[in-house]
């Protein structure tokens, strides 16, 4: 009784976005207490749940979050179809028929989904992604288009977990990373966010009247100064052309002799050597000589790890 309860907050809340705590209560006579003791198990399971207390509070799921892609079999997905269906022939409610549209649109997405926003078409997820990376892009594509508040469930790079509401102002895409530039109420102050990291939004409904954001004043160095660029000189086996050529463009990689060489400035940071050994083995650093040290000590270091 406790597991089906569960699934009917979790379909109602996927119909509706936001319900009391004492609606649920009476819709599905159990006590206020134990909602929040569901809300808090679903909440363990992975599903993106906000509790908000007070008087303009509720429980929210975030906008980013769909049900998972076999969450129903064909033959599950058909009988809670036609039970909807049959329920609103005998009886109007914007609840059934907004959950059983719901539900259609699902039975259609459980193929990856691609983003698409004007004439561009985005899949920026990881490969582990599952489909949830395009969700993440439409909300904050729309929050950014009509200037409306996000409530973010956001992880720093160091781990940090923090919930935020931010004014959205622009997307960025650099080095194959989606970022959104926004005003953090938080911090009071801008900041930029990696989209890959935030692990739920919810739209909040408010809006905010947009500032004048100037390049320059978004701290992702869209281009290095000479101090930060080193020359590199690299040697890449055939069989990785493809891949190299993503990285530093087709027109800096020429044959020289035998082998496949680019000689290219790169920003000297933390992940150069990353990079450079993701191709394992098949890109060699020529110069310079520090780098190559680098690489070493770094390709040394896992292999005793």
């Amino acid at each position: 009784m406790k597991y089906q309860i569960m699934i009917k907050m979790l379909m109602l809340l996927t119909s509706r976005r936001k319900v009391t705590a004492s609606e649920m209560a009476e819709r599905f006579e159990i006590s206020v207490r134990s909602v929040y003791r569901y809300v808090e198990e679903l909440n363990v399971s992975g599903v993106p749940i906000d509790v908000v207390r007070g008087r303009y509070g509720g429980i929210f799921i975030a906008d980013t979050f769909k049900l998972p892609s076999g969450f129903f079999t064909r033959g599950e997905y058909a009988a809670v179809t036609n039970a909807l269906t049959a329920m609103l022939s005998t009886m109007e409610d914007e609840d059934v028929l907004s959950a059983l549209e719901k539900l259609k649109q699902q039975q259609k997405a459980d193929r990856r989904e691609l983003t698409v926003s004007g004439n561009i078409i985005i899949d920026g997820g990881s490969w582990a992604d599952l489909g949830k990376f395009p969700q993440k892009m439409k909300v904050c594509e729309q929050a950014v288009r009509e200037s409306m508040c996000l409530e973010i469930d956001y992880i720093s790079r160091e781990g940090e977990h923090s919930r935020r509401i931010i004014d959205p102002h622009v997307l960025i895409f650099k080095q194959s990373v989606w970022y959104i530039y926004a005003f953090c109420h938080t911090r009071q102050d801008f900041r930029t966010f990696k989209i890959g990291r935030i692990k739920g939004a919810r739209l909040t409904g408010r809006t905010f009247v947009k500032q004048e954001i100037k390049k320059d004043e978004i701290p992702l160095n869209f281009e290095y100064s000479s101090e930060q660029l080193v020359p590199v000189t690299l040697e890449i086996r055939k069989d990785a052309l493809s891949v190299v050529e993503e990285l530093l463009g087709v027109d800096n990689v020429e044959p020289r002799g035998n082998a496949l060489v680019a000689t290219v400035s790169l920003p000297d940071d933390e992940t150069l050597v990353d990079k450079i050994l993701g191709y394992g083995g098949k890109v060699k650093v020529l110069a310079p000589a520090d780098l190559c040290e680098r690489v070493k000590a770094a390709a040394l270091a896992i292999a005793q790890d």
